[in-house]
């Protein structure tokens, strides 16, 4: 998969993505992450990519005309014009279903915002959808798009090490994730369940889906109400 970053600051993003697992699966070729200077594509000698939005207005607005060469120059690399994505406030709230989904695409484009935002017209002419990390405003799109970014990698075959690496944990399955524990068993005075310690492994299973079960009812009950229950989970339940 191909993800490329349309950025003011791509030394910002190349530093977090360049470390532990991405940085790994950058370097095996299990995923590869561009990060494209959006200062290259300006035209005048002070690659100038803001300036003031018609109507006034507080802050400055990201022109058009560098983000559309720069994403032109992208799909013209990469022979295919990618998935466009714009981290914004105004986006769609980030889930793990949307990770999922974006995850199938083979190439995906993140432009990231700056000032005010970006001219309406770049949204409307080349941004396929925007997306939000949280009900928040932040001074850059770089921090949306790493989050991005590293969610959708790490689902690509090689850069973890199994799929049940992300298949078990919060959100994957629309449950929260179970508790775990390491060493030492006992740790200022609380032990590991038994069950774990146990070396029985379907009822660690069992007991692994009722944790995940009851925690997502308490902590995110909006959750917990779209969940299909099996005949196995409502026994489960009855035995709490």
């Amino acid at each position: 998969m191909k993800i490329d970053i349309i950025t003011l600051f791509p030394e910002m993003c190349e530093s977090f993505l360049s470390e532990s697992i991405i940085g790994r699966a950058r370097k095996s070729g299990h995923i590869d992450i561009e990060c494209h200077q959006l200062r290259d594509f300006a035209f005048d000698k002070h690659r100038r990519v803001d300036d003031t939005p018609y109507g006034g207005g507080m802050g400055m607005l990201m022109k058009a005309e560098p983000i559309a060469l720069c994403f032109e120059d992208i799909c013209k690399k990469n022979g295919t014009r990618p998935h466009l994505v714009y981290m914004s406030p105004k986006g769609q709230t980030l889930t793990q279903k949307k990770v999922k989904e974006l995850a199938q695409y083979d190439n995906i484009c993140i432009l990231c915002g700056h000032y005010e935002g970006v001219d309406q017209r770049v949204l409307d002419e080349y941004v396929d959808e925007e997306i939000s990390i949280g009900d928040y405003v932040l001074t850059g799109g770089e921090l949306p798009a790493l989050v991005l970014a590293d969610s959708i990698s790490r689902m690509k075959d090689g850069v973890l090490s199994d799929a049940l690496c992300f298949e078990e944990e919060s959100h994957y399955s629309g449950l929260l994730e179970y508790p775990q524990y390491t060493k030492p068993q006992v740790w200022h005075d609380k032990t590991v369940p038994e069950v774990l310690i146990s070396g029985h492994h379907e009822n660690v299973r069992k007991w692994r889906r009722l944790q995940s079960l009851l925690i997502t009812k308490e902590l995110r009950p909006d959750m917990y109400e779209k969940i299909e229950l099996t005949k196995e989970d409502i026994k489960l339940l009855k035995n709490t």
